[in-house]
């Protein structure tokens, strides 16, 4: 890959980022959309994947690690937004109150960065649909993407 597509997908997956926070703060159809355990466990996949393509653009002598790096945070990503999908199909598998809220909220980064890293919502949690999806589904489709082009292109012979 050249250092542009890898900014690209950096720049991408902080784009998705800054999207889940506006609909945090904003909402969608007058209604906000807090963030769950696994919702923030995707922002920290999709985080990974930005900083190590950044990495990847900034340093050649070690793109191809960054690469893998980058390749493992997307997958990740999207088995965290597999499992969130799996469980909005199956809403009696989360309880009132997610053990993992605690866990997350404990953690230095989100009592700094409250906004980004506090989990607030129910995993299972049905709230309206943008262009018929769900924000877990599009976040499982977007890490999708991304898991296919990093590997595509990690195993692709570079040209002469």
């Amino acid at each position: 890959m050249t250092r542009a597509q890898y900014l690209f997908l950096s720049f991408l997956s902080l784009g998705l980022v800054a999207f889940a926070v506006v609909l945090q703060q904003v909402g969608y159809q007058g209604v906000s959309f807090l963030p769950c355990p696994l919702c923030i466990l995707q922002r920290v996949g999709y985080l990974g994947v930005a900083i190590t393509c950044f990495l990847a653009a900034s340093i050649p002598t070690l793109r191809k690690l960054f690469h893998g790096l980058a390749i493992l945070a997307a997958g990740y990503g999207t088995a965290i937004a597999g499992h969130h999908v799996w469980l909005l199909s199956h809403p009696g598998e989360s309880c009132g109150i997610d053990p993992l809220e605690l866990w997350i909220n404990q953690f230095q980064v989100a009592n700094k960065l409250p906004w980004l890293f506090k989990a607030d919502g129910l995993c299972s949690a049905k709230l309206p649909a943008i262009l018929g999806l769900q924000v877990p589904e599009w976040s499982l489709v977007w890490f999708t993407i991304l898991l296919l082009v990093l590997l595509i292109t990690f195993f692709k012979k570079p040209r002469a």
